[in-house]
């Protein structure tokens, strides 16, 4: 008979890093606009410059067009049920994380049915009907927020093992004369999370969640290319940058903060604090503002690894690739003991915002 509390632990890790490596430089032969249609007087290599300069981003990874979201969603899934060793058909749950579907290469119109989780199981030929795959669309915060589902569905009882994946390709719903498109990336990262009995907090310690829908649903959106000679019909990601870097720097540390104290600890339990990876100034003032709501000074730069410079923001990716790259001892400079505890924070589209404190077993 089993003692102790039952924790939700991560025990297995997974990532798909696309080959393309797309720095900086390819945008100089874009031509930019603003929201109002007009192109830029600044030229295109001033504002692939000065976004650099803001966003820390030197480079980001693009898929090749023979792959789709749930290609290198199962990709991932793969990899971590691999560093897992478990048996694939003792899944209780596979939940993917996205925003837009599989868009091809050669016809962006979103493709969601049927789900990315359904066509993720067939692919891992998983043939257990009780292994329930659904999706979870909840802008960037979505696979942290599928962790916390997965949390409860194990902490109930109703189930023992997940396999949480996150999976974008942003590269496929961005417009070419939008310099917000510099941000975007592709990308996959993936944890299996399993049932452990412990009579000490290890795995999944507390989370928090909010949504504030009422003023921010629509700092990102979907709407037509800057340039009106190009795109058609066709939608693309928008986003209100200097509204959502307001409310992220007032939303996101609070959020941080109430997580950490529901847990019952304080920042000097914390070993690394890993936020989604969405502007690299953005990131480090929410780190900032973390450390100041505890009563600390500036934070160092050690606490929060990062991988925006080479990665650029794969939306839902970025965390499970995070993970990923630190669990495997991948990420120079960051590593990880068991016993150590972390937060996870993420931030966008609804506007939503989560925290999830994780003490490694």
């Amino acid at each position: 008979m089993r003692s102790g509390t039952v924790w939700t632990a991560i025990t297995g890790t997974g990532s798909y890093i696309p080959e393309r490596d797309v720095p900086n430089a390819h945008f100089f032969r874009h031509e930019f606009h603003g929201e109002d249609g007009v192109r830029l007087e600044r030229s295109s290599a001033e504002t692939v410059a000065k976004f650099g300069a803001i966003t820390g981003i030197n480079a980001r990874r693009y898929v090749s067009d023979d792959l789709n979201t749930s290609d290198i969603a199962f990709l991932a899934g793969e990899d971590a049920l691999d560093s897992s060793g478990i048996d694939r058909e003792s899944l209780d749950y596979i939940i993917v994380a996205h925003n837009f579907g599989d868009v091809s290469a050669d016809n962006r119109r979103t493709e969601l049915v049927p789900t990315l989780a359904a066509r993720v199981k067939q692919r891992l030929e998983i043939q257990n009907p009780g292994t329930v795959a659904y999706d979870l669309p909840f802008g960037c915060p979505g696979w942290l927020q599928a962790m916390i589902q997965a949390d409860y569905f194990i902490r109930s009882g109703d189930a023992k093992r997940a396999l949480v994946i996150g999976a974008e390709t942003l590269s496929r719903v961005c417009d070419p004369h939008d310099r917000d498109s510099m941000i975007y990336a592709d990308g996959a990262g993936a944890c299996i999370v399993e049932a452990l009995n412990s009579d000490k907090p290890i795995g999944v310690v507390a989370h928090t969640t909010r949504s504030d829908t009422r003023e921010y649903a629509r700092l990102l959106r979907m709407g037509p290319s800057y340039n009106p000679d190009f795109g058609g019909e066709e939608l693309f990601l928008k986003m209100q940058g200097h509204k959502l870097y307001e409310y992220a720097l007032r939303t996101v540390p609070r959020v941080v903060k109430d997580c950490i104290t529901k847990a019952g600890l304080t920042l000097r339990d914390i070993s690394k604090v890993l936020l989604h990876q969405a502007n690299g100034k953005m990131d480090r003032a929410i780190l900032d503002r973390v450390y100041k709501l505890f009563g600390n000074d500036r934070a160092s730069s050690s606490v929060m690894p990062m991988t925006i410079s080479w990665l650029g923001n794969s939306s839902v990716a970025t965390l499970p690739t995070l993970i990923d790259l630190i669990f495997k001892g991948k990420l120079d400079g960051h590593r990880l003991m068991g016993g150590e505890t972390i937060v996870l924070a993420s931030v966008g589209a609804g506007m939503n915002v989560n925290a999830v404190v994780y003490t490694l077993p």
